[in-house]
């Protein structure tokens, strides 16, 4: 195949993925329970299929025979988390000696084949105790995380050199204390915003506890799915509301993480609704003196958005969307298969936005990638042809690659994921893997789109 793309040397290619979503051994190896483990004992009808986190993709026993066919495929980086509930059961205390030597034998193994390890801290898995206490509501559960990070970098620091303290920490706001789709379940703005205000808080303390330890050409940073709010029209209402869904969306994280500072727009629309998190002596320092080095960037999907065609309840929860309604734009390209418009110009918008408004800080695509249900009926000759997979990274990596000609400073990009793994409430439904994983047996079998990843990384570039 001839090469139209070249990206620059040294350029990453891998994968991505969680401890939750892969591991499994939920109940083994010493771990203690994490919020999942807990909600799934509680209502297992809200999974998928009823599937809950117990043994997922199993890589806890299988990770060397996956780490070998990582490097068949190409990777020369990837990213996974550390389990807090693994690691240290109960968020706090006691290091549980067998996490200790599991994520050493994966480190090793990456390294053994040449595949540099990124380390995540946080996907979403809050220990249940530490949950029970308020998560981050609580500033303890922020000092409690930090002496779990702390932990970690004094562990796997001397052969981890990419850190990130969390993936997507938006989700857990939005699900936990929003929108209903993650424990605790809650329903409250105010409480929604000091969780992701202590969350932030949490970020600066482990970034400043990482820069203490003075590592060789270490780095750290934040993985954050940066959505661009794509406005309806040039009206100024339409305006408006791509600006307002921006503010509490993108730059509610993006701005502490790499700016060290919130947006006053941000604090003002909160102060007129008196929804200001608390907020203590010393933060607005710490957070200035401690933004990322590196920012990975998740993007799936644009979001799109109009003025509001009606004014919110006034008896309704305060909510992002008083201030928006969400706009289908006619003859958008859909995945029909999860219901997600495709718009790979998107990473091209938002690697334009960190190179002109936050110092072209270096980056990379950190997830992407397409899910699709019932794959099954793609197989043929024993294999499932995911063309519409290839089309999609092919697609996005256009657009990267452009960005990266304007001089945009991106570095690699890691699909979501390596196989299939399980979706939190979807669990199995949606697969996105290059390795197809039979649910029962688990076997991994490479999809047609592995065949294709490896020549892309061969020749860095398609």
């Amino acid at each position: 195949m001839s090469v139209d793309y070249t990206f620059p040397e040294g350029f990453w290619w891998g994968s991505a993925t969680s401890a939750t979503q892969i591991e499994g051994a939920a109940s083994q190896g010493g771990k203690g329970q994490n919020i999942w483990d807990y909600w799934y004992a509680k209502e297992p009808n809200r999974f998928f299929e009823g599937v809950g986190p117990e043994t997922t993709s199993n890589f806890y026993y299988t990770y060397q025979e996956d780490i070998k066919r990582m490097k068949e495929i190409g990777h020369n980086t990837f990213r996974f988390s550390i389990s807090w509930s693994r690691l240290i059961p109960g968020g706090k205390g006691e290091i549980n000696q067998e996490a200790v030597q599991f994520y050493n034998r994966v480190i090793d193994e990456l390294m053994a084949h040449d595949i540099e390890p990124f380390v995540n801290l946080f996907h979403f898995d809050m220990p249940l105790e530490m949950q029970e206490i308020g998560g981050w509501e609580n500033r303890e559960v922020v000092d409690l995380f930090v002496e779990y990070a702390n932990t970690c970098f004094e562990l796997f620091g001397d052969r981890v050199k990419k850190w990130f303290t969390f993936n997507e920490p938006i989700v857990p706001v939005e699900g936990g204390y929003l929108y209903d789709f993650h424990y605790p379940n809650v329903v409250d703005a105010k409480r929604a915003i000091q969780v992701g205000y202590n969350t932030m808080i949490a970020n600066a303390k482990s970034i400043k506890a990482f820069r203490f330890h003075q590592f060789d050409e270490s780095q750290i940073g934040v993985i954050l799915n940066l959505t661009p709010s794509y406005p309806r029209s040039q009206n100024p209402a339409d305006l408006k509301a791509s600006q307002i869904a921006d503010l509490f969306f993108n730059r509610s994280f993006l701005d502490p993480a790499v700016l060290g500072k919130y947006p006053q727009e941000l604090i003002k629309l909160l102060e007129e609704h008196g929804h200001l998190p608390q907020t203590e002596e010393g933060d607005a320092v710490l957070m200035e003196a401690n933004t990322v080095d590196l920012l990975g960037v998740n993007y799936y999907q644009p979001r799109r958005v109009k003025a509001k065609d009606h004014l919110p309840n006034p008896y309704s929860p305060f909510m992002p969307d008083w201030f928006f309604d969400n706009y289908e734009m006619p003859g958008r390209k859909m995945n029909k298969y999860r219901g997600w418009e495709i718009y790979e110009k998107g990473i091209y918008d938002i690697m334009m936005n960190l190179k002109e408004n936050y110092g072209n800080i270096e980056s990379f695509v950190s997830e992407n990638g397409m899910g699709v249900q019932d794959e099954g009926r793609f197989i043929q000759d024993g294999i499932i042809e995911d063309d519409y997979r290839i089309e999609f990274i092919k697609g996005h990596l256009q657009w990267l690659h452009q960005a990266i000609e304007e001089g945009c400073n991106a570095k690699g990009y890691h699909l979501w994921s390596f196989m299939d793994n399980w979706s939190w409430m979807n669990a199995y439904k949606n697969r996105y893997g290059f390795f197809s994983v039979d649910i029962e047996t688990k076997e991994r079998k490479p999809k047609k789109s592995a065949y294709f990843i490896k020549q892309v990384a061969d020749k860095n570039g398609f």
